[in-house]
């Protein structure tokens, strides 16, 4: 078979059907002449194989290639693997053509873009720089493959000589000249002009896109297919408008502008659209002055007067300025407001205006320059775009008293001093709310506390109005005492009136026995007069008062007023009182009635023992800055279970009590910041222990 026969048309190949593939049959077609001219070495590989059936092996004689389907290997089986190896081959040829087809639909990978910014001035200058980083920001931001942008700033105002383009033409070329650029940015109006004469030279197949040109200056140029540009709209009247508005008792505007080329054509647009407005005020221009005589006469403008800058890149004896530097000085000179046309001179000493950003131009002209890199962009198209808003600066507005009333809607305003709460008003209505929320608590807590005094209050007045029938039951108890207290003083006064009198009535009487019987009437007169005064302290209705008390005076005072029951009931008492004094703080009647209370209970508890074995002890001490008085009885004491509720309201063990002396005497000695408890002897009885803290010279 030839090697022409592997290029044949498959048409005219024979390959058999593909019926024949399915269903396992012969691939290659009944050539009888093949099948004849089989060799030995395929004959013996053949009836290996079997009765011609089977797959060959990978790299048999038989056949070069091995297939997942089953080959028929009978006499023709020479001629068939031949053609076998033509399907291979033509298969091949097919797969390399579709991967070749498949690789050129692929995009190719993407190569860096180079976008060249030609700035007519330094870079540096404020509306360049801005207009410079919004574009940078726009093209970077929006455009998804690699781009490398260039900034060329080309100082034609301070170096604007033909000689000096022919050397910056040739040195552009050459800085570019291994640099395929794709877009020209002409930033303003010389920039362009730069590019329509040497564009083509320094930046050869670039295309063309300027920005910063308005209409006049575009005016009846015949633009490159390759060009595009945005216009700016420059305005001059709604400034005036709103300046007037401002002020309206303005009747004078002086009109400020250098003498460089830029400043005579944009103050030439300016003279034009105040035109409407001569009727209205007095219209000054000043431009040929030189700046400091500028300054000067700006220093002293009348009042009702605005000043209206519009550009200044060169005085009038041709120095050379900055804008922005310029109008800072006018506005530091001047005595009337200064107004503006631009927003970079916002915030360098303007009132305001409205303005047209160089950072709008900046984005729209990256947006065109993105259009053309995406090569949608219609030849010689052109984009007017108005860019120009109503900023105003807050200090200078404070500085001419403009209301934030007069300003129009939608205004913008810079630089305002903002207020405590205007730049913290979240922290300060967090705060609040914490000072409401406590204020509200502290109410509360003050309420609650006046409630809680009062009721103390009121429970006090209820434990001193107790207190005081718990003293008229124990005062109704000494009755029998009190009256024996009385007695005896009375009836020794009596019976010594009466010897007086025997006395008397003889011839010559004993003079110092009268003496000692007027001693005698004296001294029961005063015990008698202190058993009653001991009685009222005892039964009047005071209220608490805290004064200095000898504790052990308060005892000796204590059992005086008791002796006539403890005599009556025949109790043997011992009293062990210190020498020491224990000077305590409290109401002298309560803590006797304390004593006294506890004292009877005493009695009344050996009421069950024989007379002669009755025994009450008491005596103090000092304990841990505490003066303690101890009451022991030999009574049966307190069951166990009950030693903890002595002192509750209504606990009781006579017969006819009512359970609540120890109660209030628990309540007064709290009162004194002391304490009582109650305690069985291992002996038998019972011991309370009274204990209040010493008082503090």
């Amino acid at each position: 078979m030839g090697g022409a026969d592997l290029l044949r048309p498959s048409g005219q190949a024979d390959l058999g059907s593909f019926a024949d593939i399915a269903t396992g049959s012969d691939l290659v077609g009944s050539n009888a002449e093949s099948g004849r001219a089989m060799s030995g070495e395929q004959r013996q590989q053949r009836a290996r194989l079997g009765h011609g059936g089977g797959l060959p092996r990978l790299g048999s004689p038989t056949t070069q290639y091995f297939f997942p389907w089953r080959l028929s290997t009978g006499r023709r089986s020479g001629g068939r693997a031949t053609r076998a190896m033509k399907l291979v081959t033509v298969l091949q040829i097919a797969c390399a053509g579709l991967i070749l087809s498949v690789a050129a639909c692929l995009p190719a990978s993407a190569a860096t873009r180079h976008v060249v910014l030609l700035f007519d001035e330094r870079v540096e200058l404020p509306g360049l720089s801005r207009l410079e980083e919004e574009f940078v920001r726009t093209l970077r931001s929006s455009f998804m493959e690699p781009i490398e942008v260039y900034r060329e700033p080309m100082d034609l105002s301070r170096f604007g000589s033909d000689p000096y383009k022919a050397l910056l033409r040739d040195f552009l070329r050459a800085k570019y000249a291994n640099k395929q650029i794709d877009v020209a940015v002409a930033v303003m109006a010389s920039a362009f002009d730069f590019l329509s004469m040497y564009g083509d030279t320094v930046f050869p197949g670039a295309s063309i896109v300027f920005c910063g040109l308005d209409r006049t200056q575009l005016g009846n140029r015949s633009l490159p297919p390759n060009t595009s540009g945005v216009l700016v709209k420059r305005e001059f009247a709604p400034t005036l408008a709103l300046a007037l508005r401002l002020h309206p008792t303005t009747e004078r505007i002086v009109v400020v502008s250098g003498t460089s080329e830029f400043d005579t054509r944009l103050l030439a647009q300016a003279r034009e659209e105040f035109r409407s407005y001569e009727s209205r005020v007095s219209f000054t221009y000043l431009s040929e002055p030189p700046l400091q005589q500028l300054l000067s006469t700006l220093s002293q403008l009348p009042r009702r007067t605005i000043i209206l800058f519009v550009s200044f890149f060169q005085d009038g004896i041709g120095q050379p300025f900055i804008p922005h530097e310029v109008v800072e000085r006018i506005s530091t000179a001047a005595s009337v407001p200064v107004y503006g046309f631009v927003d970079q001179y916002v915030g360098r000493g303007i009132v305001g205006g409205r303005v047209y950003s160089f950072t709008a131009h900046g984005a729209d002209t990256a947006r065109m320059a993105l259009r053309v890199l995406a090569g949608d962009m219609p030849p010689r198209q052109l984009s007017e775009v108005t860019s120009s808003k109503d900023i105003f600066d807050w200090r200078q507005m404070l500085r001419w008293g403009i209301a934030e009333g007069l300003l129009p809607s939608g205004a913008e305003i810079r630089f305002r001093d903002l207020s405590v709460w205007q730049t913290h008003a979240w922290q300060i209505t967090g705060a609040g709310a914490v000072l409401v929320l406590q204020a509200m608590l502290i109410a509360g807590l003050l309420y609650e506390r006046r409630r809680a005094l009062s009721a103390e209050l009121q429970a006090r007045q209820r434990m001193s109005e107790l207190a005081h029938v718990n003293r008229f039951s124990t005062a109704g108890e000494l009755t029998a005492s009190i009256a024996h207290e009385i007695n005896q003083p009375l009836g020794s006064i009596l019976a010594n009136v009466e010897a007086l009198q025997l006395m008397l009535k003889s011839p010559s009487p004993d003079l110092n026995e009268l003496h000692e019987i007027a001693d005698d009437i004296r001294r029961d007169d005063v015990r008698a007069g202190e058993v009653i005064q001991r009685l009222r302290s005892l039964l009047k209705k005071a209220p608490f008062e805290a004064k200095p008390v000898e504790l052990n005076e308060m005892v000796r005072e204590s059992l005086a007023l008791v002796s006539s029951q403890i005599a009556e009931r025949q109790v043997d008492v011992s009293k062990a009182i210190g020498p020491s004094s224990l000077p305590v703080s409290g109401d002298r009647i309560q803590i006797q009635q304390v004593m006294l209370n506890v004292i009877v209970n005493a009695m009344d508890a050996m009421s069950s023992i024989a007379a002669p074995n009755r025994r009450l002890a008491i005596w103090t001490s000092l304990r841990d800055d505490f003066a303690e008085v101890a009451i022991a009885d030999n009574g049966p004491g307190v069951p166990p279970d009950k030693l903890n509720d002595v002192f509750e309201p209504f606990f009781t063990t006579k017969a006819h009590g009512m359970g609540m002396g120890l109660s209030i005497a628990r309540t007064i000695i709290e009162a004194h910041n002391g304490t009582i408890s109650a305690h069985n002897q291992a002996k038998g009885g019972a011991v309370f222990r009274i204990r209040l803290p010493l008082r503090k010279s």
